[in-house]
């Protein structure tokens, strides 16, 4: 969701200049600065924004510089004196004449009048923002096809993960049996097969992982296909990395072998990536 985007409108009588700056938000936070001969216009400039820029912290400025000649400068007499009367109670000894150039310098001491604003300059106006803001989400559009590139990289990493855990699920199973029977062997009793063999079946397929793997792909080419469609799917994206999460998870608790554990732990690395640039995801 971060982006920038600038737009210029040279007008004859002035300089105006607009940016916009987004960074990652839940919500569309927005902070406007517009000049006071402009604020008036800030509730539209507003609903501009928003129509445009559905998430994001964003920061509007709009600029202006006039042209000398276009403005008309009028001393602001009464605060001169204030300023006069203020610095001669600091220092009573200075004659006004040696204050008037400090003063000259403060801040307001001249004023400066324009014509109203009319409905063609803020046409204009108006167009200028849209462009910025057009600037704005084609940088974002051009950011968010390397931020594509890199979650379908990822989840392709997970995928890759998923089928190495194919040839260690058969070994598993024969070491488990193994080891059941070895200990069984210790203790030297009688047993039922039969009911050995339903207990062993019982305990195999509490440990099976066939469901998990199958809800796992499933998850991740849904989160690839939503990346694919159009519109805003950031949240979206968010719930599905929760969801092959969970089935990761699973794989770790019911993995009890070393090398399946191995596996899952590069996963989870490949899906905190994941989850950390979905952030950036409209």
């Amino acid at each position: 969701m971060t982006g920038y985007g600038k737009s210029v409108l040279e007008l004859p009588e002035k300089k105006i200049t607009i940016e916009v700056r987004s960074l990652n938000s839940k919500t569309l936070d927005l902070n406007t600065r517009i000049p006071s001969f402009y604020r008036e216009k800030e509730l539209e400039v507003r609903n501009i924004i928003s129509e445009k820029i559905q998430r994001g912290k964003v920061d509007f400025a709009m600029q202006v510089e006039l042209n000398p000649a276009a403005r008309t400068q009028k001393l602001n007499y009464d605060l001169i004196k204030q300023y006069i009367t203020d610095f001669k109670q600091i220092t009573p000894e200075i004659s006004d004449a040696d204050l008037l150039p400090v003063v000259m310098r403060m801040p307001d001491v001249m004023s400066y009048s324009q014509d109203d604003l009319s409905e063609d300059e803020w046409s204009s106006i108006r167009t200028t923002i849209l462009e910025a803001i057009e600037a704005l989400n084609q940088y974002r559009i051009d950011e968010g096809n390397v931020l594509k590139k890199e979650l379908v990289g990822y989840v392709e990493n997970i995928l890759n993960l998923l089928s190495q855990v194919e040839p260690f699920e058969g070994e598993r199973i024969n070491t488990i049996k193994e080891r059941f029977g070895k200990k069984l062997e210790d203790l030297k009793v009688e047993i039922d097969q039969n009911r050995y063999e339903q207990e062993m079946i019982y305990f195999l397929e509490k440990l099976d992982i066939t469901e998990e793997k199958v809800r796992l792909k499933n998850n991740c080419e849904y989160f690839i296909q939503q990346l694919n469609e159009d519109g805003s799917n950031g949240k979206k994206l968010g719930f599905i990395s929760q969801e092959i999460g969970r089935e990761i998870n699973t794989l770790g608790s019911k993995s009890n072998h070393a090398e399946m554990q191995k596996i899952v732990v590069q996963m989870k690395d490949e899906l905190e990536k994941i989850k950390e640039q979905s952030l950036n995801v409209l």
